[in-house]
């Protein structure tokens, strides 16, 4: 359990940097950052919406996700999901269109009340899971275990990070 604990300690982390990386964007936080790509607000409706169907995810309810056929599974946690692990990094991708937000809160203090919802959600999920011994079934990777599920949601939060303008994290890239 201690392992998930420091898991999600981390991806809080990120969720929180994330959120900082909006309440410094100032003016531009419903402005997309060049034509075709998202808003800092819309950013933050994606990954919440991400981490509110990878709760689902986690406790085995319904998700929006898509659902691979279990003989691909094993190829996508293989050149998907353990690269990214391994890389420290999401890949350049576009989302389905359930995560992909057409709009987001009108200002950052109602973003981070969503967000820390989602945030909090996600994190009871993955207790109630690890506390029972049991991994993550999911429905694009297969089976996977919750600590790797987390550290995964942390890794989208950073990739996600990146495109606030102003972000410190913008400028690394």
């Amino acid at each position: 359990m201690a392992e998930v604990d420091t898991a999600l300690v981390a991806n809080r982390a990120a969720v929180e940097d994330l959120l900082a990386a909006a309440e410094r964007c100032g003016g531009a936080w419903t402005a997309p950052r060049s034509p075709g790509k998202w808003s800092p607000s819309q950013v933050i409706e994606h990954v919440a919406r991400a981490l509110e169907e990878s709760a689902n995810v986690v406790s085995g309810a319904p998700s929006k996700f898509p659902t691979f056929p279990v003989i691909l599974r094993p190829l996508v946690r293989s050149l998907f999901f353990k690269q990214v692990l391994k890389k420290s990094a999401f890949p350049k991708a576009r989302t389905n269109q359930a995560f992909d937000p057409m709009g987001g809160q009108a200002t950052v203090a109602e973003a981070r009340v969503r967000l820390e919802a989602a945030l909090a959600q996600f994190e009871q999920e993955c207790r109630v899971r690890a506390a029972g011994g049991r991994s993550i079934d999911s429905t694009i990777f297969g089976n996977v275990s919750v600590v790797d599920y987390v550290r995964f949601q942390e890794l989208h939060a950073r990739h996600h990070q990146k495109q606030i303008p102003g972000s410190r994290r913008a400028h690394e890239r």
